[in-house]
């Protein structure tokens, strides 16, 4: 699935105005959130989800993966 970033912060920024819409309408104090923020908190989550995915795919911290880690070389050399 690929869907970007854009797409997300839009989809998220559409929802918060429909609250806020809602919250209006029914006398209730509005969230008060911009749109920078929200762009910024979501760059930020993808940034720190893909940083952290990226990492612990390239290390292996368990015995079966170290044991896979080995196996994986073994048969890469014929073995």
């Amino acid at each position: 699935m690929n869907i970007s970033a854009g797409t997300i912060a839009r989809t998220i920024i559409l929802g918060l105005a429909l609250v806020n819409q809602v919250l209006t309408a029914t006398g209730h104090n509005v969230i008060d959130i911009s749109d920078d923020t929200v762009n910024t908190l979501i760059s930020t989550g993808f940034t720190v989800v893909t940083a952290v995915v990226a990492w612990w795919k390239n290390n292996s911290f368990t015995s079966a993966a170290i044991e896979a880690d080995n196996f994986k070389e073994k048969i890469k050399k014929g073995e």
